[in-house]
């Protein structure tokens, strides 16, 4: 029996040798990723934002402007990657996707994100832009945004922009749209899956079906009657209101502000967001 044992661990430290003489490079990337992969989001291996994109985020982007000078070069530069990384392609009439629409449609989705360094939607690689509402073969009505399960982020760009003209409503594409790609993009099996912390999810995946059933009831304290709708609809009208009605969102649905700051890692009320902070 002690031959066996020994003989057995023998064999497996032959394997380990092996794969660290083979394999080194996998394996420090994956234990560099596994440590640091937040700071290398945060700090590391991004460009600046062009010159000409900086101007638009300037001129547009209010959540830009309420962060502080390191995070507004973190911001600039997150903007930056992903727009690198994204195919955005015009669609109907639309002639061309504009630098503004590039980095707009960015910014909405690094400030969802800008909580978790290493989130950039991984899976929606392709960003396809609409000049106005559009009508969907798939489901067979118009729509103003969608996210596809096969990559695409759907935007219709008056639509877009409509929910920054009014920005204490709580209804905005962008947000809404990306919030869709966020809660997938956490369920994918990839390098960003599994990115929101598991318990708290749960308890907003609870708290969720009882306010689902209250809106249903026709029990509507605070959010629209599209968020009964299901608990996708809910999760991305939640942070609409997030962002744009943070302090009466805190103020009707305390439990639930805190659970989606957790989940988001970050608190419009303490200098991110905008709307209601004026």
């Amino acid at each position: 029996m002690d031959f066996v044992l020994s003989l057995m661990v023998g064999l497996l430290l032959v394997i380990l040798i092996a794969v660290l003489i083979i394999h080194p490079y996998t394996i420090i990337r994956d234990l560099v990723n596994y440590f640091f992969k937040d700071y290398i989001n945060r700090y590391l291996l991004l460009k600046k934002l062009k010159p000409r994109y900086k101007k638009i985020l300037v001129d547009y982007c209010l959540y830009y402007h309420q962060l502080d000078a390191q995070d507004q070069k973190i911001f600039r530069r997150r903007v930056q990657k992903f727009i690198s990384i994204k195919e955005f392609v015009p669609r109907g009439d639309l002639r061309k996707v504009t630098d503004e629409m590039k980095v707009l449609i960015a910014s909405s989705a690094i400030q969802l994100t800008f909580g978790h360094p290493g989130v950039y939607f991984e899976h929606f690689w392709k960003i396809l832009v609409y000049p106005d509402t559009y009508y969907s073969n798939i489901a067979q009505r118009y729509h103003h945004g969608e996210v596809n399960t096969k990559g695409y982020i759907i935007l219709s760009w008056v639509n877009f922009m409509e929910g920054y003209i009014n920005r204490t409503d709580g209804i905005n594409l962008g947000l809404h749209e990306m919030a869709h790609a966020l809660k997938l993009e956490n369920a994918i099996r990839n390098n960003e899956y599994d990115f929101l912390d598991f318990d708290v999810l749960k308890s907003f995946d609870i708290e969720s079906k009882k306010e689902i059933e209250h809106i249903r009831n026709g029990d509507i304290e605070f959010f629209r009657d599209y968020a009964g709708t299901d608990e996708h609809e809910f999760f991305a009208v939640v942070v609409e209101n997030f962002f744009e009605r943070p302090a009466l969102f805190k103020e009707k649905k305390p439990y639930l502000y805190d659970l989606t700051s957790k989940l988001l890692n970050q608190n419009p009320l303490n200098g991110r967001g905008y709307g209601e902070m004026g």
